[in-house]
């Protein structure tokens, strides 16, 4: 379904509601068990270019906290840090308090 809706969002130039929808596919593929890992890390690849592209800074603060927690769970942790520690940034900046504790704990 979320496949499909990106589609639509894609065929209509709805590229907001693309990067949503994209950053739901990246969700899905690193949910699965095992993640996976090239899959979920173009679709938020993907939906983080979309995002900085139309300013969507709550979206871009959520690619990059994903991005964290995808990097740390397939052992990436360098490159988890420093996407946790952009989406804590991000967050406080837009004082996000429920998301910036959880990219917090990704620092710790």
């Amino acid at each position: 379904m979320a496949r499909r809706g990106v589609a639509i969002c894609r065929a209509s130039g709805q590229r907001s509601i693309e990067s949503w929808g994209t950053r739901v596919l990246a969700e899905i593929a690193a949910r699965r068990d095992p993640p996976s890992e090239i899959e979920s890390e173009d679709h938020y690849l993907q939906a983080l270019s979309l995002a900085e592209e139309r300013g969507m800074q709550p979206l871009v603060a959520r690619c990059r906290l994903g991005l964290g927690e995808l990097y740390e769970r397939i052992g990436r942790e360098e490159e988890a840090k420093t996407e946790f520690a952009a989406a804590v940034g991000l967050f406080q900046s837009m004082e996000m308090t429920f998301w910036l504790e959880r990219a917090t704990n990704g620092l710790a």
